[in-house]
């Protein structure tokens, strides 16, 4: 697909399969688990479904053309994909990563890759000088979101690739929360991009998947390899509901994004409203960076209660009607969560403390509903804050 057409085009038409049989404009779902070979290595492309699928390709090549990328690899959850970026790191490596990090990647660094000889630490990577402090010899990988999760720290990509260039270490950027309509990490200096698929780009809360997008052969072959030997891979049926979610990513977004920035002016001058987290209002540490690095401020929105009190939150979280408390995001649906007891629970209390991940941090998955809806919704729940 030409990059050079607009985000909206590419989304429509990236993964395109030209259907010859029968002219079917949707890409067709190729449920099959080997393919026919005319001789020992000479097929049409495909020979075994763990190792490439007609469907997963229109998906990965949707997904590059989205990112920019030359190479687009899909995985069955984005833990699958954080982990074969992972598998490609040796004993005595070194992985620094941001401090606002979604917990299940701090639990796979630190409960199942510390174990094996893979060191992980964390820092504010806003703060250049701790990024530099922090590098080690054996730093291989700087790991990063921005906007991060739950506190939306907003990360100056092309600064910290910059110096990890220096250092010889690769950057790895999860896009989950920005998406490649606000934001592109491979332009400004990242070398991997991590998508959960099951978010945004996905769309309707109907379907796990992950992926890796990079314009670096030698990571393209290094995490091909991974699916070949691993087989963490998404089903034809699960590619199909990506790329047809992909499709829409543009239209959705702008929604998402246009009912974040109402809700976070109205929770960031509510009166029992501590501190709003979001990168689209002006006082956000994160707004000047933001708007250079982003194209709007995403659907991401947390905030903490004046009183800190986890009693008060959790009467919040149990009283709204049209936010779904749930795990997860990005869905069209609006979601509500406690990081702390949810999707941060695996970090322990002392680190979230001291992260500012507080007992009465709220996060908010802004849906695409009415933004006076999901205001009323709210104003309603804290009532009883």
């Amino acid at each position: 697909m030409d990059n050079s057409r607009g985000f909206g085009t590419r989304a429509v038409h990236a993964g395109h399969i030209a259907d010859d049989v029968f002219g079917a404009v949707m890409p067709p779902i190729y449920q099959s688990s080997t393919y026919a070979q005319t001789r020992p290595g000479e097929h049409r492309g495909h020979e075994y479904g763990r190792v490439s699928n007609p469907t997963r390709a229109a998906l990965e090549a949707g997904l590059a053309a989205l990112e920019g990328a030359n190479h687009g690899i899909a995985f069955a959850s984005g833990m699958a994909a954080a982990d074969a970026i992972l598998k490609c790191l040796r004993p005595g490596d070194h992985v620094l990563c941001s401090q606002d990090l979604y917990g299940g990647c701090y639990r796979l660094l630190t409960q199942v890759y510390e174990p094996l000889g893979v060191a992980a630490s964390f820092v504010d990577m806003r703060n250049l000088d701790a990024v530099r402090q922090a590098v080690l010899p054996s730093t291989k990988l700087l790991w990063l979101e921005s906007p991060g999760n739950p506190l939306m720290y907003v990360i100056d990509i092309p600064a910290v690739a910059s110096l990890a260039q220096a250092h010889g270490a690769d950057v790895v950027v999860d896009n989950t929360f920005a998406t490649p309509f606000l934001q592109n990490p491979l332009a400004i200096g990242a070398d991997l991009v991590l998508h959960s698929t099951t978010k945004y780009l996905g769309g309707h809360s109907d379907v796990i998947g992950g992926a890796v997008c990079t314009s670096r052969d030698d990571w393209a072959e290094r995490l091909r390899f991974q699916i070949k030997c691993i087989g963490a891979v998404p089903g034809p049926m699960d590619c199909f509901l990506l790329l047809r979610g992909a499709r829409t990513l543009h239209v959705r977004m702008e929604r998402h994004c246009a009912n974040a920035r109402h809700l976070a002016a109205y929770l960031d001058a509510h009166a029992k409203v501590a501190r709003v987290y979001y990168p689209g209002i002006r006082s956000d540490p994160g707004y000047m960076l933001a708007r250079r690095q982003m194209s709007d401020f995403g659907g991401m929105i947390s905030f903490c209660l004046h009183n800190n009190s986890m009693e008060a939150a959790m009467r919040v979280l149990s009283t709204t009607r049209i936010f779904t408390l749930a795990e997860s995001l990005g869905g069209v649906e609006s979601l509500i969560g406690h990081p702390a007891s949810m999707t941060h629970a695996s970090i322990p209390r002392d680190e979230r403390i001291a992260m500012g991940l507080s007992d009465s941090l709220i996060r908010l998955s802004v849906g695409i509903e009415e933004a006076v809806d999901l205001e009323a919704d709210l104003a309603g729940a804290l009532s009883l804050a």
